[in-house]
């Protein structure tokens, strides 16, 4: 049986994004997958095209009227998405204007998309309890391209949630030692230290001393959760563990930061990715009560085993986030990936033969298909490798053992981003 009639026969192909077919497709997906997934990944090959975040808006939307889903998570900062998600649940008077500009990292609040998300999640929520509410969070680290942030706000803010239930002799140290250990926090975030790790402060004395802090910050949130959670709203106990979470990665990051050696950016790569799978994981949890997870990010991050990246000569290897889900969750855990034929608008053409995009290609439609489908059907391809203008742009390795499923989207044209 050739891909074609199969996709055929499975009701997974539809003409463009946003035709009802994707969401059909979706759902027939998900009938056949036992047990059904806690944790719904939704992976782009490439960031900056809309395509791809429309075709979330619209999965989720479907996966919230018909699947019990009611938490997104987005592959952006994990504190800046606090904004984001009082927003959307009525608990700011700030303009969504506002919150596109403040709640978002990489520059993801310039999408037209995201802002379209952020508005519909607000109207969904106008109408329902807050029992009923949708949630929104971001779970990247506040960390961005060349540079990460200060942890003055994550361990500010544990110190402060921590100072406001316990005795003052229960903390590790004062408000004031904590704020003279940081610093000037423009040395912490120095775009500098990317390309010159004798410029970071990670490893330096205080840095070390803050390290410790962080750690018996964190150690007394665990100790102390019954109580805490007995004194307060959850949310804020949460909050507060996400902080924690955030500060201790963080330091470690910036520690890695400080490293002079050839496996510098690798480990700087599973730091971030390894925060990511820790606030997945306790998204999860948070969200247990209340339904699935829907996750969008870059395909990278969401595969279930190694990211490869040739960078700059370098070979580099580390555990996604993905791989760290899967141990956690198993088949809890079901991941879709994307892939495109063509994009001239990123410089991508028609796919090489013998690829995997080319035998989704001739397909004719784009499609929604399971990967193990893919993989029997289009057997022995090699792995697309010609150019593109889009420097985020990875192809799907063709061995798809990392996927449960793949949606293709044959041709992006210019209009469409």
């Amino acid at each position: 049986m050739t891909l074609q009639s199969t996709v055929h026969d499975l009701g997974a192909g539809f003409p463009a994004p946003g035709d009802p077919a994707v969401t059909a497709a979706l759902g027939a997906f998900l009938r056949r997958r036992d047990p059904a997934p806690r944790l719904l990944g939704f992976g782009e090959p490439m960031h900056g095209e809309e395509v791809f975040l429309r075709l979330r808006n619209q999965m989720f939307q479907y996966l919230v009227e018909h699947e019990g889903y009611r938490s997104i998570a987005l592959e952006s900062s994990c504190l800046k998405g606090l904004l984001v998600d009082a927003f959307v649940r009525g608990g700011t008077d700030h303009t969504l204007d506002h919150v596109m500009v403040h709640g978002f990292s990489h520059g993801f609040g310039e999408s037209r998309a995201n802002r379209d998300l952020v508005r519909w999640m607000a109207e969904y929520n106008r109408r329902r309890g807050p029992e009923d509410h949708l949630r929104f969070f971001g779970f990247d680290a506040p960390i961005e391209m060349t540079s990460a942030d200060s942890p003055r706000q994550a361990l500010i803010f544990v110190d402060t949630y921590l100072r406001s239930h316990l005795d003052e002799q229960d903390l590790p140290c004062t408000p004031d030692r904590i704020s003279a250990l940081i610093g000037d926090d423009g040395r912490w975030s120095n775009p500098a230290v990317a390309m010159d790790p004798t410029q970071a402060v990670g490893a330096t004395p205080e840095a070390v001393e803050l390290r410790l802090i962080a750690d018996d910050l964190r150690t007394l949130l665990a100790a102390q959760a019954p109580r805490l959670l007995a004194a307060g709203a959850r949310d804020d106990l949460w909050e507060a563990e996400l902080h924690g979470r955030v500060a201790t990665r963080l330091l470690g990051y910036h520690a890695g930061m400080a490293e002079n050696s050839p496996r510098r950016i690798a480990r700087l790569l599973g730091i971030r990715d390894t925060l990511m799978a820790d606030n997945l994981s306790a998204l999860v949890q948070r969200e247990a009560d209340r339904g699935p997870t829907f996750v969008f990010a870059h395909n990278g991050h969401l595969l279930r085993g190694e990211t490869h990246w040739d960078l700059a000569g370098l070979h580099l290897r580390w555990w996604c986030a993905g791989a760290h889900l899967d141990v956690r969750f198993g088949d809890a855990y079901t991941v879709i990936g994307s892939a495109v034929g063509e994009a001239p608008g990123h410089g991508i053409g028609p796919p090489p033969p013998g690829t995997l995009e080319d035998g989704l290609f001739a397909v004719g439609e784009s499609c929604l298909v399971p990967a193990a489908t893919v993989a029997r059907s289009i057997g022995g391809t090699e792995k697309r490798a010609d150019a593109s203008g889009n420097s985020t742009y990875f192809p799907l390795d063709p061995g798809l053992g990392e996927l449960d499923a793949v949606l293709f989207v044959r041709r992006i044209d210019d209009a469409d981003g």
